[in-house]
């Protein structure tokens, strides 16, 4: 009977060991590829090779450059300005210019005031850009524009898998 009492608490620290041994283990299945995740795989393992995985490097991107693309620009009036061109002020001025992705391509909304009391319709010549390089250059012409009026401008630029980081536009009076 002692040989049985000295070998029940052998067997009952063998059963803790096994319970403690098969017990599992924090793990993550990802949903997209399916590899399980474990404390002892993290961090291991080939780097990610999905294109969307790979990193993009926009100074690496070449775009052949064509012909200047032509196009009208979406104009709406937004308010009036005081009459003031003169030596020191243009006769038409461009601000707040932001650009955005819209859609499948590039979207640029700016002002325009025509400073003058003149009608005039002005044309804008504008580089996009990345890193300094020219991705596309367009003419945007703009409707009359009623003298003594504040204009928001929304025109397009180049596709958006085409990465731009600039416009440029000035102001061609015809």
């Amino acid at each position: 009977m002692g040989a049985r009492l000295l070998a029940l608490p052998l067997v009952a620290a063998t059963m803790f060991f096994t319970l403690v041994a098969t017990a599992q283990t924090p793990s993550f299945t990802d949903p997209k590829t399916g590899q399980v995740w474990t404390p002892n795989n993290v961090g291991g393992g080939p780097p990610p090779t999905a294109p969307q995985d790979r990193a993009f490097n926009p100074n690496a991107q070449t775009v052949t450059i064509g012909q200047v693309f032509q196009q009208n620009a979406q104009v709406t009036v937004v308010g009036q300005v005081p009459i003031t061109a003169g030596p020191t002020v243009p006769l038409v001025d461009i601000d707040n210019v932001t650009l955005s992705v819209a859609g499948t391509r590039w979207q640029v909304v700016m002002y325009l005031q025509n400073n003058s009391a003149n009608t005039l319709a002005p044309g804008l010549p504008c580089r996009f850009t990345n890193a300094g390089n020219v991705v596309l250059e367009s003419y945007v012409q703009v409707g009359p524009v009623a003298g003594g009026t504040r204009v928001g401008l929304v025109f397009f630029g180049p596709p958006s898998n085409i990465f731009v980081d600039n416009v440029s536009c000035s102001v061609a009076l015809p």
